[in-house]
């Protein structure tokens, strides 16, 4: 197995989100903004990183009866973790983000990687896996969230792109505005995974 093609499936070939959809709900609630998207995206990879750790480095001692609670409990503790030290050090960020933080403890895509990754493999691999599909779901996210901002705000990372005058399309940053965004680039990735071929 190795290390670089762990690492990088994530990315592209098996995108949490744009290849795999998973964790559609957060994404599309949370990408109003570059900042939600960065943010969200940094407290997943985190928290995606740390349970694989412990998990892989665990996964000879806990029994395979109580396998998915045990999951549950060490992915809960990191975002726990996560979510105070948001609160800390990023107050704004912590309260635009809101419930979707502790939402992460239920992201099927952290459970998922848990469970048919960190489990079955030695750290190295789960480090690379959680690194890559923590890169893989940021990008994803920070896509998405530039597409709406610009579209839907006229603005990039909260700094005005169009002047004054802009008009922007608001339905881009309420609820349709994530699934059309989604829609369109889903779209565009099988065009060309299509034409590829």
């Amino acid at each position: 197995m190795s290390l670089g093609k762990e690492f990088t499936k994530g990315i592209i070939r098996e995108n949490p989100l744009f290849r795999l959809t998973l964790g559609l709900c957060p994404s599309l609630a949370v990408t109003t903004s570059v900042e939600n998207g960065l943010g969200m995206g940094a407290a997943f990879s985190a928290v995606l990183l740390a349970s694989n750790i412990t998990i892989a480095l665990l996964r000879k001692i806990i029994p395979d009866s109580i396998r998915i609670p045990s999951f549950i409990v060490i992915i809960a503790t990191f975002v726990t973790l996560i979510e105070m030290i948001m609160h800390a050090f990023a107050p704004d960020l912590f309260k635009s983000l809101g419930i979707y933080i502790p939402l992460i403890v239920v992201n099927c895509v952290i459970l998922g990687r848990a469970e048919a990754f960190a489990s079955k493999n030695s750290l190295m691999p789960s480090i690379m896996d959680g690194l890559g599909m923590g890169l893989g779901f940021t990008l994803a996210l920070v896509i998405i969230s530039a597409f709406r901002e610009i579209l839907g705000a006229g603005t990039f990372y909260g700094i005005p792109l169009f002047g004054a005058s802009a008009n922007p399309a608001l339905i881009m940053i309420l609820p349709p505005g994530g699934f059309i965004t989604m829609g369109i680039i889903l779209a565009l990735m099988n065009k060309f995974q299509h034409d590829a071929k």
